[in-house]
């Protein structure tokens, strides 16, 4: 009798496969967009057969859904695991406030976060049900579990009643990151902020929010200059 293929072994190779595809592809939809992008140039950067691009992901519509997808959990996930770890045991709000502006800034600053999120915009109306995944499983759903996290900072005496909780995670966020998401955004990656402003926008986010909902005057008052440490998220990679 002859040996059978191994069907873990044929599943292996097929997951190792799918994941060079998707590496592979989020480069070339990264340089070149998706009208640039082309399935010829993903199968040459995974090493594997146009076939079997086709074979795992059909079209360039779905592999494009697939990373977008991908990249959404990838994003909210580190996200919400930075403000459950920063809030979860807080003692000193605005503390942990100032460190969780620190994770946004650091996390969703990535030249290749911002490269997708451009991607993302460029594409709404060509594919407005991928945008809307990105906004509602990510950036929507990211806040909502900020707002949840500042509820219980409010059960616990740390913050005031909140009213709507995830319009009080919307306005935190604003304020910490509209101004260098902006300017990232329209100037291009290169024309992010330095080091010293990302800490005073931080800085003055946190005073501003405290200021509305924070539970005393000591709240209110501002902190001093620091500059930004270690934490949640990954350090921001600026263009060499």
């Amino acid at each position: 009798m002859e040996p059978q293929p191994s069907t873990t072994g044929e599943t292996s190779r097929s997951a190792r496969s799918r994941q060079a595809i998707i590496q592979a592809a989020t480069e070339v939809f990264l340089r070149h967009g998706y009208l640039g992008a082309t399935m010829d140039e993903v199968a040459a950067r995974a090493s594997v057969s146009k076939q079997t691009v086709y074979k795992q992901f059909q079209d360039k519509q779905h592999l494009f859904a697939e990373i977008i997808l991908g990249k959404t959990v990838e994003v909210v996930d580190t996200l919400s695991e930075a403000v459950t770890d920063t809030l979860r045991d807080a003692r000193d709000v605005r503390n942990a406030l100032r460190d969780l502006a620190d994770g946004f800034l650091r996390g969703l600053l990535q030249p290749d976060v911002l490269r997708l999120r451009r991607l993302v915009i460029a594409e709404a109306d060509r594919f407005p049900e991928i945008g809307r995944v990105w906004y509602d499983r990510g950036f929507d759903r990211s806040l909502v579990v900020l707002g949840e996290s500042m509820q219980r900072l409010a059960d616990r005496g740390l913050l005031r009643t909140l009213g709507d909780p995830t319009l009080a995670a919307y306005q935190f966020a604003g304020l910490v990151m509209y101004r260098a998401m902006n300017q990232v955004m329209f100037a291009g990656t290169d024309a992010l902020p330095p080091d010293d402003e990302l800490d005073r926008i931080a800085d003055s986010a946190v005073d501003v929010f405290l200021a509305t909902y924070g539970v005393d005057t000591a709240s209110a008052r501002p902190a001093p200059r620091r500059r930004r440490r270690a934490g949640p998220g990954t350090p921001v990679s600026r263009p060499g």
